[in-house]
């Protein structure tokens, strides 16, 4: 079987890149990538407390499913900031309910506690981002 016209078309260009770069690298190295996490409004809502009370959140989420989203929803109502700085402060207060009452409601299949625990973990994770001074488009 002979190779295609499209395959030896394929093999130049392939054959001209390595010529260019002697280290044989591929063209793009030294081009940075940028990644940005999309969140949903949900995981958006999630504020960042200090850590202490994040940390707390955690140990309520853990034991009680919901009881720690739950509570921070009411930090949001202190102050704490999201990243959802377009929406008033009642839609994401709401939001943090709402996700409370699911952690409580799909508690019952483990999934509701599993998600309440990842939940914490962002809590505490947004939290040490704030202690840091860490930007938050990581």
């Amino acid at each position: 079987m002979e190779p295609s016209h499209k395959d030896a078309e394929t093999a130049a260009a392939a054959a001209a890149v390595a010529a260019a770069d002697p280290r044989g690298a591929s063209s793009s190295s030294g081009v940075v990538v940028q990644v940005r996490e999309k969140k949903g409004p949900l995981r958006a809502a999630i504020p960042y407390m200090p850590f202490p009370v994040a940390v707390i959140c955690l140990f309520l989420n853990t034991f009680v499913p919901g009881l720690g989203t739950f509570v921070s929803a009411f930090t949001v109502l202190c102050g704490a900031r999201t990243d959802l700085p377009d929406r008033h402060v009642c839609c994401v207060f709401w939001l943090n309910i709402a996700a409370a009452l699911i952690q409580v409601l799909t508690a019952i299949v483990m999934v509701g506690w599993v998600m309440s625990i990842f939940w914490g973990m962002d809590m505490v994770i947004l939290a040490s981002y704030k202690e840091q001074g860490i930007p938050q488009q990581l």
